[in-house]
């Protein structure tokens, strides 16, 4: 069976994710998943989250590039990834995945800075006098 990629976005964060049948090993940026991420338990949890749901935690290889953004949102747009990857492999698990949220892009992102404001929104302190 050949390799199947799939792209997964969050915040400014891409990650492609290549899915090919295996023994359950996540590779990220050339290291294991738990290198990757070192003691992040909770982020770990939800980058596997795709695979516990469809139960593919033992049946399939995954390879993964991540750019841009922080780890955290890296780790969600694996999981996005991941996701896809999985639909594309096999199009019933789009009826497990979905109801979880797994196939929505997050598509929340930084508001830009305005002109005249300190922030996005926040403006400079007022002073009568």
């Amino acid at each position: 069976m050949a390799k199947i990629y799939a792209t997964g976005k969050r915040k400014t964060a891409t990650a492609k994710v290549w899915l090919e049948v295996g023994k359950g090993e996540i590779i990220v940026n050339g290291q294991p998943l738990d290198i990757w991420l070192g003691g992040h338990e909770a982020i770990k949890k939800r980058v596997r989250q795709p695979l516990e749901v469809s139960k593919q935690l033992e049946s399939v290889n995954i390879v993964a590039k991540t750019l841009g953004g922080g780890y955290s949102a890296q780790a969600d747009a694996l999981r996005h990834g991941i996701s896809r990857a999985l639909v594309a492999y096999d199009e019933q698990f789009r009826t497990i995945l979905k109801p979880h949220g797994l196939l929505t892009r997050d598509s929340r992102k930084v508001e830009r800075k305005k002109p005249g404001k300190r922030k996005a929104r926040r403006s400079p302190q007022f002073s009568k006098r």
